[in-house]
């Protein structure tokens, strides 16, 4: 989604609006003098242009919106909901939910019984982005154990890095809520990661919930409910590819 005709708007900004590259991208290929604006060499940072008429190129190649299309969805998934779009054995998945929705799908999955937060998306290369380990996107999860709570040293040693059967994971976040629950912030996506950690320490998690990704927060979002990103979380989420 672009500004009218009649609200010019940064070529940078309206390059990342498009999904052709990040501004600090777009202000490098400035430098080089690689773009051009209605068949202009750009010159100079901050040219403001009109999305509906200006032509872009670069390196000699028309350039156009590829973001028009783009949908995310951000989901509150409910527990004993495959995170997929089909099941052999004909249990309820996330597709139950999407009925109204244009072609969608998760960007990665959460357990059958964890709920939370789940986006939706039709723009496989944004999902690729959000789940590659280069970028580390941070998953924030909420977890109730039971057997005890954790001491400061398996917090300490919980945080560091624990030694999994699939390989030390690597450091993150973890802070106490009180009455067993926990706040747990991975930058990595194994399978069943969260839970994992915990047995490690011979705790039991008993409830399970994602409460963020990267910047995007479930907030007060019904379970079985779903909301459209705005532009702004759009830009957001794409700000972690800004390298």
């Amino acid at each position: 989604m672009t500004e009218s005709v009649t609200q010019p708007i940064r070529i940078q900004k309206l390059l990342s609006d498009w999904g052709v590259a990040s501004r600090r991208t777009v202000e490098a290929l400035i430098d080089e003098r690689r773009i051009k604006v209605n068949g202009e060499t750009v010159t100079q940072q901050g040219l403001k242009v009109c999305p509906d008429t200006v032509k872009i190129e670069i390196d000699g190649h028309e350039v156009k919106d590829n973001c028009s299309g783009m949908k995310i969805f951000a989901f509150n998934k409910p527990a004993n909901v495959l995170s997929s779009l089909k099941d052999d054995f004909e249990r309820k998945t996330i597709k139950d939910f999407l009925k109204d929705l244009p072609r969608v799908f998760p960007v990665g999955r959460l357990d059958y019984d964890t709920t939370g937060l789940l986006l939706l998306t039709n723009d496989g290369e944004l999902a690729n982005r959000l789940l590659h380990p280069r970028f580390k996107v941070e998953k924030e999860y909420l977890a109730v154990i039971a057997g005890g709570d954790l001491s400061k040293e398996q917090l300490d040693m919980f945080s560091a890095g624990v030694p999994l059967e699939d390989g030390l994971t690597s450091p993150c976040q973890i802070t106490p809520l009180g009455d067993s629950t926990y706040s747990v912030i991975l930058r990595e996506g194994r399978k069943r990661q969260v839970k994992r950690m915990f047995q490690y320490f011979e705790r039991r998690v008993t409830s399970l919930k994602r409460s963020r990704f990267g910047s995007i927060l479930l907030g007060d979002l019904p379970e079985g409910s779903m909301r459209t990103l705005s532009q702004d979380e759009i830009s957001s989420l794409r700000k972690v590819f800004e390298l």
